[in-house]
């Protein structure tokens, strides 16, 4: 399995990361032990808030200084990237970071490769004021983890990619190996025939 790992620095609340990869908030308990969620720090980064928006951006900073606290999220899929990149939309670009895993009593630990979204869109819509997950998470998040217009996009993609998979593997009536290898008409009729 391709394992992937990615760091979130707004601090992905479990219920969105969970609304975003599984569709619900209160996933099964299979897919909740595929995950490992901790705390870590991005050095050389600066969070804002994005202008209008509930939710923040980084961008990289030259100052040492300069660090951005948020989760790591070790056990992605790529599907579940897949499903994160519609979500992130095109303001954002998925690169590879380096952060620092903290412990318990917020000591630094070591330093793991992650992937995280950047902001690439245009500056001007930063606010220079630091994006605060607690009046998020206080204030805004309730509309985040429903069935709203922000997951509209991710939504549609799951489907369409579920709709056209083909769980008989192309041997259904009208499959590819059944028009392939012989039996599409004919076979069709005994089905509709059988169903009558």
């Amino acid at each position: 399995m391709d394992e992937r790992n990615a760091f979130f620095y707004d601090q992905m609340a479990p219920q969105v990361l969970y609304r975003v990869l599984y569709g619900s908030t209160k996933p099964h308990s299979s897919q909740l032990a595929a995950l490992k969620i901790q705390p870590a720090i991005l050095p050389h980064y600066v969070r804002h808030r994005v202008a209008f928006c509930d939710y923040p951006a980084i961008l990289a900073s030259p100052d040492s200084f300069s660090r951005v606290r948020g989760t790591y999220v070790q056990g992605l899929t790529a599907a579940d990237q897949w499903r994160l990149d519609i979500f992130e939309g095109e303001q954002y670009e998925r690169i590879k970071v380096k952060v620092r895993l903290l412990d318990a009593g917020k000591d630094e630990r070591e330093e793991v490769e992650a992937e995280t979204y950047v902001w690439i869109a245009s500056k001007d819509e930063l606010e220079d004021g630091e994006w605060d997950f607690e009046e998020f998470r206080r204030e805004k998040m309730a509309r985040w983890v429903g069935r709203s217009k922000e997951y509209e996009e991710v939504d549609e993609a799951v489907e369409m990619a579920n709709e056209s998979r083909d769980p008989t593997g192309g041997r259904f009536v009208d499959g590819e190996m059944t028009n392939k290898y012989g039996g599409g008409d004919e076979a069709r009729g005994k089905v509709i025939e059988s169903a009558v």
